[in-house]
């Protein structure tokens, strides 16, 4: 298996991922596919963090990381978005979606970025070191479990003084 980063020929084969890896997700809204698209075109994208994970020359996988602002009444702290990681169903439970997590943590490291926030299950993320955002004073903007709302230090100390509500991009919302 080869993890690399995206090209703009992968953008059909991934929406494609997307669309499959999501249908019948229980907690999904079925669009994630759409919000890659929207992210791609925005100031949030970081090309680098839009990987794929390959099989024999098909993509089997593909996770996306992009900007977020964390702010409270006097601060704004920069971090990034965990959304979403994919795997054709065919692939899920062999590690491919663990593969790509840590590789773009990796990457995102190696780009300078302190702290990755996430709405995920709450007992497939913290395997990857993430933990509960309360725990750092860090809020989702809408109503989730807790336990759902997770965040990770990507270095020692990456969200230390960093607290509250998290900003994601517009094209979230759209």
């Amino acid at each position: 298996m080869i993890i690399r980063q995206e090209t703009k020929n992968d953008h059909k084969e991934v929406f494609s991922v997307i669309e499959s890896a999501f249908k019948d997700a229980e907690f999904a809204d079925h669009t994630e596919q759409f919000l890659v698209e929207r992210l791609r075109k925005s100031d949030a994208f970081i090309p680098e963090l839009s990987m794929v994970a390959e099989i024999d020359g098909k993509i089997v996988g593909h996770i996306l990381l992009t900007k977020l602002k964390i702010k409270n009444e006097s601060t704004e702290f920069d971090s990034l978005a965990l959304a979403p990681v994919s795997v054709l169903p065919e692939f899920q439970g062999k590690g491919i979606g663990g593969k790509l997590i840590l590789e773009s943590h990796k990457k995102a490291k190696e780009l300078g970025h302190k702290s990755i926030v996430l709405l995920g299950h709450e007992k497939y993320y913290p395997r990857f070191g993430y933990e509960q955002a309360d725990k750092y004073g860090i809020e989702l903007p809408f109503e989730v479990p807790k336990e759902n709302c997770m965040v990770i230090e990507l270095v020692e100390n990456g969200l230390k003084g960093v607290n509250g509500m998290v900003e994601y991009p517009k094209e979230f919302n759209e």
